[in-house]
């Protein structure tokens, strides 16, 4: 029994070993401040605070990758959720939006965010700073409808 175990034991190390091998690339393009959501927005110091804190990591070019997205199969998963984070929605790159994109993902930050679905729970878990708070909320959906307004006024 105890040879079976050492046996096993071997064998998952060498295979974690082995799959170190595959490392995805973890990518933090270069950022223009004037594209970015803050540049294109000027979003007030509250919601700039807020998005920083809670939203950047996944949804920007400026990601902070922690330590652990070095180690398969994490690297993996981080990898994959921060490139699909930043194809929905890229606050580094705002500025290639067009006024009815940009509307609606104004309106889906205040829906995903109210809902609870944003920033993911699994995130959260390791990431605890990252929770919104129900004033958060509503700071980001007051400030959301009334960017959306100014959208709706300047394509007129």
């Amino acid at each position: 029994m105890l040879k079976l175990v050492k046996s096993l034991l071997i064998v998952l190390v060498v295979a974690f070993l082995a799959i170190q091998v595959v490392r995805p690339e973890r990518t933090n393009h270069p950022v223009d401040p004037r594209r970015t959501l803050h540049g294109q927005l000027q979003p007030p110091a509250e919601v700039a605070s807020i998005l920083e804190r809670s939203c950047m990591d996944c949804h920007s070019n400026q990601t902070r990758w922690p330590w652990y997205s070095n180690l398969a199969p994490a690297s993996w998963l981080l990898v994959s959720h921060v490139d699909e984070a930043r194809e929905h929605m890229n606050l580094s790159e705002w500025a290639q939006y067009e006024r009815k994109d940009a509307d609606e993902l104004l309106e889906e930050i205040c829906e995903e965010t109210s809902k609870g679905a944003m920033p993911l729970p699994s995130y959260l878990l390791i990431h605890r700073s990252s929770k919104l708070a129900p004033q958060d909320v509503r700071t980001l959906c007051q400030w959301g409808k009334a960017a959306r307004e100014r959208l709706a006024m300047q394509a007129r």
